[in-house]
């Protein structure tokens, strides 16, 4: 099984990243690592991560960001930062427990047959937590309708945040050329991996409701997205296989 590093981006996050870590470490995968990537968090995450970074030596690299800079950019800079590590698998997720590091091992598992393996909410099997509000089940049911049909994606979780990549896929996309800075950079990220031919298998999820601390998420973020979604089409609709980078 691939080595996997995972890069956690975090902003206020205290509450939440040491018992994430420990319950990453805990699980039957050899040589876990993490990336976390701290946005200058406000409540002290970036300390709490250079504690446990202190304790756990060779495991945890942390970065650390003056300020909030975005999300895609976060993810971004721990990719390539996991690739120059020399990571097999890059694994991306949450801070906030929605995304239960449980399936971990079965997206590794998976990984052997494609080239990056999604946690979808939308694939039978998947689901939302009980709590949602249908308003929010409906706007983030939109959210993916809209950027499917918009980009002609072939996931049915186009902003979920839970993933794996092989180190070859990644090296192979033009992540210079990948702008989004918010929610959207998900729905990018997948559009940019299938225009270049790469094989992209879902596995069904529970998305839990974050434990503790505030979503980020707000309609303003919501319908700024999708304005984004079409420069996103206009930026790399002419990509193919043909276009994949050198993966060394």
């Amino acid at each position: 099984m691939r080595q996997l590093t995972i890069v956690v981006p975090t902003y206020n996050e205290r509450e939440n990243i040491g018992p994430l870590t420990a319950m990453l470490w805990a699980l039957p995968l050899n040589n876990l690592k993490l990336i976390v990537v701290d946005d200058g968090s406000p409540d002290g995450t970036g300390e709490i991560a250079e504690e446990i970074r202190a304790r756990r030596p060779g495991l945890l690299q942390t970065i650390h960001r003056k300020g909030k800079l975005g999300l895609g950019s976060a993810y971004i800079t721990g990719f390539r930062a996991a690739l120059r590590a020399g990571a097999e698998a890059v694994g991306q997720m949450d801070a906030d427990f929605s995304h239960s590091p449980s399936y971990l091992p079965k997206f590794l598992e998976a990984l052997e047959e494609a080239d990056a393996v999604f946690g979808s909410r939308y694939v039978p099997g998947g689901q939302l937590d009980e709590r949602w509000g249908i308003a929010r089940v409906l706007l983030s049911w939109f959210g993916n309708i809209y950027a499917r049909t918009i980009l002609g994606l072939h996931v049915q979780d186009t902003t979920g945040g839970f993933r794996v990549w092989r180190r070859e896929t990644l090296l192979g996309m033009p992540l210079d050329s990948v702008v989004s800075n918010g929610y959207v950079f998900q729905v990018e990220m997948a559009y940019v991996a299938q225009r270049l031919g790469y094989r992209l298998h879902e596995i069904p999820i529970y998305f839990e409701d974050r434990r503790i601390g505030r979503s980020k998420m707000s309609l303003r973020i919501q319908l700024e997205a999708s304005l984004r979604v079409w420069h996103v089409l206009m930026l790399h609709r002419r990509l193919t296989p043909a276009d994949r980078l050198p993966a060394t």
